[in-house]
């Protein structure tokens, strides 16, 4: 059963650790995160952007194969359905069709608009019981066609936003969607410790996960960063794993043109990588 962000997410800002929200794109991620938070007895956090709700036939279908992978799969672990980056109209569609938890992101609206808009929401997602994400201060890189340079939060603005009681807070600290350039520098930690003494016990988010030195990322889990988010490092290692699956020739063996043998190089991939982030940032066992 989906259940809401907000537990999970109270336990890691206490004990030190974060969450993984691991966006997915298709069935095989699906399956290759549930599985894989299991095996490591973590809690997870599936992210969907509404371009892959789009890519994946609509809100519902997620929804319903989510269902039932857990039922199927027997994953006890908390899992929750969230909405990345989403629209206010996204948002609405979302809690209609059965997540249980919401991002609205009204970061590149204007700040009043950014405050409105979550106020709403803040009511609806209470009384349903969904944890709510919001956004203050643009991540940088591409995200669904939009691209930002990635800004720092106002602190202030960071305060306003927290105080209307939502769950958890993405705030830009210099990071970026996307690969890196060579010439990025870093996060901004400055502006992280500013905006924890404004927000005091709200949960961070990180957005951007993937290229984030790990050092970098263990001292912003110490500074009050309670998730972070991956999806392009997903894509990478499953592109490479296709690609070599492909490049030696295994699809024209036997029944390597097979999906299920086709798609498996990435799907291990993917679990690998996963496995890999949930020990850095310290979720493994803490279901």
């Amino acid at each position: 059963m989906l259940v809401s962000a907000k537990d999970m997410l109270n336990k890691a800002r206490d004990g030190k650790y974060a969450v993984g929200q691991f966006n997915i794109n298709n069935l095989e991620w699906t399956k290759a995160i549930l599985l894989t938070a299991q095996e490591q007895n973590s809690p997870v956090i599936l992210g969907v952007s509404e371009g892959a709700g789009k890519y994946m036939c609509g809100y519902k279908t997620v929804v319903g194969m989510v269902n039932g992978m857990i039922d199927s799969l027997g994953i006890t672990v908390p899992v929750a359905l969230h909405l990345d980056h989403g629209t206010f109209e996204g948002a609405k569609a979302c809690i209609n069709a059965g997540f249980s938890s919401i991002m609205f992101d009204g970061s590149h609206l204007p700040f009043e608009e950014n405050f409105a808009k979550t106020t709403a929401l803040v009511n609806t997602c209470d009384v349903l019981g969904l944890s709510l994400e919001a956004e203050v201060g643009a991540i940088g890189g591409e995200e669904d066609g939009v691209v930002g340079a990635g800004e720092c939060a106002d602190p202030e603005e960071c305060k306003k936003i927290a105080d209307l009681g939502v769950t958890m807070l993405a705030a830009g600290i210099g990071n970026i969607h996307g690969k890196y350039p060579a010439n990025w520098p870093g996060l901004s930690f400055e502006t992280l410790e500013a905006i924890k003494a404004k927000v005091g016990d709200m949960p961070l988010v990180l957005h951007g996960g993937t290229g984030i030195p790990d050092d970098m990322i263990k001292k912003a889990i110490s500074l009050g960063v309670a998730k972070i988010n991956v999806n392009t490092e997903c894509q990478l290692v499953f592109q490479e794993a296709t690609r070599k699956y492909i490049e030696a020739g295994k699809d024209l063996e036997g029944k390597g043109f097979d999906p299920r043998k086709l798609l498996a190089p990435g799907f291990e991939a993917i679990k690998a990588k996963v496995k890999e982030k949930m020990e850095i940032f310290g979720s493994v066992g803490k279901a």
